[in-house]
C-alpha cells in the first residue's frame, strides 16, 4: 500500500532535502510532469507520492516547490475553510524562501515566484481578505513584467500575465482606483490574446497548458461574453473530465452559467464516480443548482448536504434561499419560511448571490409562482417550457411593480434565447423604461442584454450605448457582476 503524505509532511520533506542541495535548478522532468497532471486533476495523494520521489532523487529541483503549491491553493479555493487556511497560509513564505535559492538568471526564478503569489492572491480573495490579495497580485504582476523584460521569448510568462492583464482590464469603474493605486493597468483583449497564443503553440503535456485553457475559457466567457463560443471551445479542447475533478467542475460550472442544466448534470454525475468527489461539497451545490433549474424537488437534498458539509461561508445564503424557493414551489410554506430565516443568520455577503439572497428575504414577499418557474426554466435552458409558464399572462395580471418588471425582463430573455431579437429588445426596453431608477437588477440587466444583441449583430454604436446605459444605473442588485460585463463590453468595442 502506497503511503500518502499530508501537505505539511510534503513541505517538511521539501525543506529538508532542498537544504542539502548545492546548485538549484528548475527542471520540468517526467516526475514533475506527472505530478502536475495529478495535482491539476485534484488527485492530490498521487501527486504527493510523485513529488516525494522527485525530492528524494533530485533535492535541488525547485520545480517541486512550484507544483507542490497547487494542492494548498486548490483545496482552499474549493472548500474555503478558514481553519485549513490558518494551517496552510504559512506555506506561502516557506515556498517563496525556497525559490529565492534559485538562479536569478533563470527565467523560471521570477516566474515561479509570480505564480505562487498569484495563486495565493486568488485564495485571499476567496477568503475575503482583499488587501492581502491585491498586495500579492501586485507582487506577481511586477515579477512577470520584469521577467518579460529580461526574457522576452519566455512564453510561459504569457499565461499568468495574460490572466492578470485581462482581469485588470475587466475591473468595474468603482474599483479602478485599486489598480491605479498599485500602478497596474490591464487590457482584456491583449490578456486573452496572450493566452490564445500560448495555447496555440503548446500541447496538453506542457506545463500550464491545462491552466491556460481554463483561464482562457473563463475570461472569454465572463469578460468577453462569448458564451456559445466558449462552450464549443471546451468541447473541442483537451479539457478531459474523466478522472479530473477540476475539469469536471469547470465544465459543469460553465454549462450552468450558459443555461445548459442537463449538460451540467451529466458532467456532475460522471464526476461523482471519482474517489475524492465527496471531499468538495461545492459539487453538491452545483448539482442542486442544476436540479433547481429543472424544478426538480430533489435539489433540496443536495443543497442540504452542501450546507452540512461545507466549511466555507460563501454561497451559503444563496443555498438556503434556493432551498426556500424549492419548498415554496412544492407549497411547503413551513419549510420555506424556515429556510428563509436561515438566510439571514448563516454565511456571508461577500458575493453578489448572497447579497441578493439577503435583500430578497428582508424586503420582498414570496415571488409570483409562474414568474419564478419561468425564471428557473430559462436559467436551465428550457425555453419552451418557460414560455408556456408565462405566455398566458399580461402586465396587468401583476400587482407589484417588481413583478411587472420581472415579467417584461423574463419575456425579453426567453425571446432572446429563441433568437427573436426584435421582440427581445422590445420587452427589455419596457423593463428599462419602468425600472431604471429601482433597486431590482432587471433594468440594468436588460440594457446589458440589448448590448449583447447589438454587438452580435455588428451594431457597435448601439451596443456601446446600451453597455454605457447599464453602467449608468446604480444601487441595484448584482451591481458588481453586471458592471463587470458591461465594462468588458465597452472595452471590447473601444479596442481596449
Amino acid at each position: 500500500m502506497t503511503r500518502k503524505f499530508p501537505a505539511i509532511t510534503l513541505l517538511t520533506c521539501l525543506l529538508w532535502n532542498v537544504g542539502k542541495a548545492d546548485i538549484y535548478i528548475y527542471d520540468y522532468d517526467a516526475n514533475c510532469s506527472k505530478a502536475y497532471e495529478y495535482v491539476t486533476a485534484m488527485r492530490f495523494g498521487e501527486a504527493r507520492n510523485v513529488l516525494v520521489q522527485e525530492m528524494r532523487t533530485r533535492p535541488n529541483n525547485l520545480m517541486t516547490t512550484f507544483i507542490g503549491n497547487y494542492e494548498d491553493c486548490l483545496t482552499l479555493l474549493f472548500n474555503g475553510d478558514k481553519k485549513d487556511m490558518e494551517q496552510r497560509s504559512g506555506h506561502l513564505e516557506d515556498r517563496l524562501e525556497l525559490l529565492s535559492r534559485g538562479n536569478q538568471k533563470d527565467p523560471w526564478y521570477r516566474f515561479c515566484k509570480a505564480g505562487i503569489n498569484l495563486q495565493w492572491a486568488l485564495v485571499y480573495i476567496r477568503m475575503g481578505e482583499n488587501l492581502k490579495a491585491v498586495t500579492l497580485f501586485r507582487k506577481s504582476y511586477l515579477l512577470l513584467k520584469e521577467n518579460r523584460d529580461l526574457f522576452p521569448s519566455f512564453e510561459y510568462n504569457n499565461v499568468y500575465l495574460g490572466l492578470e492583464q485581462a482581469t485588470l482590464g475587466g475591473i468595474p469603474e468603482d474599483y479602478k482606483w485599486v489598480a491605479s493605486l498599485f500602478g497596474m493597468k490591464g487590457d482584456v483583449r491583449k490578456g486573452v490574446g496572450l493566452l490564445a497564443g500560448f495555447i496555440s503553440k503548446h500541447h496538453e503535456n506542457d506545463l500550464l497548458e491545462h491552466e491556460a485553457i481554463i483561464y482562457y475559457a473563463y475570461l472569454r466567457f465572463y469578460l468577453m461574453s462569448q458564451h456559445d463560443e466558449v462552450w464549443a471551445f471546451l468541447n473541442k479542447s483537451n479539457l478531459n473530465t474523466q478522472g479530473n475533478l477540476l475539469n469536471s467542475f469547470v465544465k459543469a460550472n460553465i454549462a450552468l452559467n450558459n443555461r445548459k442544466a442537463d449538460d451540467a448534470l451529466r458532467i456532475l454525475k460522471e464526476a461523482s464516480r471519482e474517489a475524492n468527489y465527496g471531499l468538495y461539497p461545492v459539487f453538491d451545490y452545483e448539482t442542486g443548482n442544476a436540479l433547481f433549474y429543472k424544478l426538480d424537488p430533489g435539489c433540496v437534498n443536495y443543497y442540504q448536504r452542501f450546507i452540512n458539509n461545507y466549511k466555507g461561508r460563501t454561497f451559503v445564503k444563496d443555498a438556503w434561499q434556493k432551498m426556500s424557493l424549492a419548498y415554496y414551489l412544492q407549497q411547503n410554506q413551513q419549510q420555506a419560511e424556515r429556510c428563509r430565516q436561515q438566510v439571514l443568520s448563516q454565511g456571508t455577503t461577500q458575493v453578489d448571490a448572497d447579497k441578493q439572497a439577503v435583500r430578497t428575504c428582508k424586503n420582498e414577499p414570496w415571488p409570483n409562482m409562474g414568474l419564478l418557474q419561468a425564471r428557473l426554466l430559462t436559467d436551465g435552458g428550457f425555453y419552451k417550457q418557460a414560455f408556456e409558464k408565462i405566455s398566458s399572462y399580461k402586465e396587468t395580471d401583476y400587482k407589484s411593480m417588481s413583478d411587472k418588471l420581472e415579467y417584461f425582463f423574463r419575456l425579453g430573455r426567453i425571446y432572446d434565447e429563441l433568437n427573436d431579437d426584435k421582440r427581445a429588445i422590445q420587452y427589455y426596453q419596457y423593463a428599462i423604461n419602468m425600472g431604471k431608477q429601482r433597486p431590482e437588477h432587471f433594468a440594468a440587466r436588460s440594457a446589458l442584454q440589448i448590448g449583447f444583441i447589438y454587438e452580435r449583430g455588428g451594431q457597435a454604436a448601439q451596443a456601446l450605448a446600451s453597455y454605457q446605459l447599464a453602467l449608468s444605473m446604480r444601487g441595484h442588485d448584482y451591481q458588481a457582476s453586471i458592471d463587470q460585463q458591461a465594462k468588458a463590453g465597452v472595452n471590447r468595442l473601444s479596442g481596449k
